[in-house]
């Protein structure tokens, strides 16, 4: 989560929203990302989604079923819909996001699908919450 956690940073210094994420395959990290909504004026360039565009074209495969996915904030709707559609194997997240989330809050997407990744919240919860208050703190 550490390796999200910088990348959320990342994302913070580029005036995005800060969310992170890795993927891991074992002990090897794939890719890391974080978001780039604004950046490319792309609504689906969340760092989710760009992990796991990338994990898959490292891996030849749109199957991601040896890997796990790490983010610092609980995934959208979307973020949980193409995991599920990727097989990811593990799903670790930091904050909760009981207005967006779309795997505990909301859609609660994994309930519906045919894939259901191992889910482990509240990863570091403190510090990925406190970034994302940070900066919206700022923009208010």
């Amino acid at each position: 989560m550490f390796s999200a956690l910088d990348q959320a940073k990342k994302a913070y210094l580029h005036d995005e929203v800060p969310v992170g994420a890795v993927v891991m395959k074992g002990d090897t990290l794939l890719v890391s990302s974080y978001n780039l909504v604004k950046t490319t004026s792309d609504p689906t360039a969340h760092a989710e989604m760009l992990a796991l565009r990338a994990a898959s074209q490292i891996l030849g495969t749109s199957y991601l079923d040896e890997c796990d996915l790490y983010v610092t904030l609980e995934p959208c709707a979307m973020c949980a819909a193409a995991i599920a559609l990727a097989r990811i194997r593990r799903l670790y997240f930091g904050a909760y996001d009981p207005k967006g989330g779309g795997v505990d809050h909301g859609a609660q997407v994994f309930k519906h699908s045919l894939h259901k990744p191992t889910v482990v919240g509240g990863v570091c919860e403190t510090e990925c919450s406190n970034l994302l208050i940070d900066f919206f703190k700022l923009r208010r």
